[in-house]
């Protein structure tokens, strides 16, 4: 059974940097695309980021490019999220999510993913 678990959310003020992990345990295989995807309060779940198996195929939202960066280091079975000059709007639950399979393009689909984290709390201050 595959485990995911977040970790590194919290409180941080606009223009504030922080960095998610999300730790897989069980069926560790590193094969599988790697996102991240957020759920603000009133609002359905999206796609932030994801990339392939070492990170040198990425995608990145619109809001995302140039501001965070996803990153995974396969021996600690763990997957990254370096958020940098965060805005209010970036407050959100944070969930890390493996892809049903290996990169073949980007995932931007939840449908598209099959094992999630419980997610990990963001919140940005004005």
């Amino acid at each position: 059974q595959v485990q995911l678990v977040e970790s590194g959310g919290g409180l941080v003020q606009a223009g504030g940097s922080l960095r998610l992990s999300c730790v897989v345990s069980g069926d560790t295989d590193v094969a599988y695309v790697m996102g991240w995807f957020r759920q603000a309060p009133g609002k359905e779940r999206e796609f932030v980021t994801a990339c392939n198996w070492n990170c040198a195929a990425t995608d990145y939202t619109d809001s995302a490019k140039g501001r965070f960066t996803i990153s995974r280091d396969n021996a600690k079975n763990s997957l990254y999220l370096q958020m940098n000059n965060l805005t209010p709007e970036d407050t959100a639950i944070y969930f890390c999510a493996r892809g049903t399979l290996a990169w073949v393009g980007p995932m931007r689909s939840s449908y598209e993913y099959r094992e999630w984290g419980q997610g990990t709390q963001v919140t940005v201050s004005s």
